[in-house]
């Protein structure tokens, strides 16, 4: 098949690509590069299935016949959604509108990345499709909370409406290599920290909690959602829930740094627990996830010791916008 991925030179994305070409499809991969890495793409120079475009999905865009839809394109974690929050709302509307009027120009299957984020500070745990969240719509989180609420209704809508055949996966968080230094996420900032030495800054008193899927389980249940006939959004996600303070103690012991944890105020609508009940995707996909948190970590680690002795700035992925 060919294959349109937006936001591919994102942590998630660039997986996806890798995944789809290793199944022997095309892949034509698209993104502004605001908060994407080329260099996530640099091992694909040299395979003939894959284009790079270029290109903001909130402008008209047309890739030419594709029999699918990936859409992965938004800023993700908390640093860059924070500070690009006009353009985090634009891409969960008017790109996602764009992409899904793609797919039903093609009549190309469509599958939404969305987001744990939909449940908010969930007042039911564990998580289920079911329920339908506790999202602070006016909080400063709820650029992104509400761009990929908004995404799910209009790809329900094109489902509905327009007869669009439509996916969507609800991530939870998710680490592995490319996450870049510092973008915010739990992981990425505890393993840069640890090896370089500093402290480990937990939010509040390190009691609230994730659940942490290793990147390459998580590409095995969205291809596997891909792959079925469901409609309505999926968990995908590992249901080993840790508190916060536990993540951070773990990563010092994968990595046998002496770093000390030090504590800082709890972020505005933080949420305080976070577990995925993955008995949907359990049931209807045959997935659960294989890595340990253990396992995953030592990996990532690795991943981020070499980030850190080649010396690149790997620090954000924030680019500066010419016109706005």
């Amino acid at each position: 098949m060919r294959i349109l991925v937006s936001g591919v030179a994102g942590f998630l994305a660039s997986h996806l690509a890798d995944a789809l070409l290793e199944q022997g499809h095309h892949v034509v991969g698209v993104d502004n590069l605001s908060t994407g890495f080329l260099e996530n793409l640099d091992h694909l120079r040299s395979q003939s299935r894959f284009t790079f475009e270029e290109h903001d999905i909130c402008d008209p865009y047309d890739p030419g016949p594709v029999d699918a839809v990936y859409n992965f394109a938004s800023p993700a974690s908390p640093n860059d959604y924070m500070q690009l929050g006009i353009e985090t709302l634009r891409v969960g509307s008017e790109g996602t509108t764009r992409m899904l009027e793609i797919a039903e120009r093609y009549n190309a299957k469509f599958l939404l990345a969305s987001t744990s984020e939909c449940y908010g500070d969930p007042l039911e745990h564990p998580q289920s499709e079911s329920y339908w969240g506790n999202v602070n719509p006016v909080g400063p989180r709820s650029v992104y909370d509400e761009s990929k609420r908004f995404a799910e209704a209009m790809a329900m809508a094109y489902h509905r409406y327009r007869k669009v055949d439509t996916r969507i996966v609800r991530i939870f968080n998710t680490y592995g290599p490319r996450l870049y230094a510092g973008d915010g996420r739990v992981i990425s900032n505890f393993l840069t920290q640890a090896l370089q030495g500093e402290p480990l800054t937990v939010y509040g008193d390190g009691s609230q909690t994730r659940s942490f899927c290793y990147v390459g389980d998580l590409i095995a249940g969205i291809l596997a959602l891909a792959a079925s006939q469901e409609h309505l959004p999926v968990n995908l996600g590992n249901p080993e829930e840790l508190t916060i303070l536990e993540c951070a103690q773990a990563v010092i012991a994968v990595t046998g740094s002496k770093s000390k944890i030090v504590y800082e105020n709890l972020p505005i609508d933080d949420p305080t627990r976070r577990k995925p009940d993955i008995t949907k995707a359990r049931t209807l996909l045959g997935w659960e996830p294989k890595i340990s948190f253990a396992d995953g970590l030592r990996r990532s680690a690795h991943y981020f010791q070499m980030k850190l002795q080649q010396g690149l700035p790997y620090t954000s992925g924030i680019k500066p916008r010419v016109n706005g």
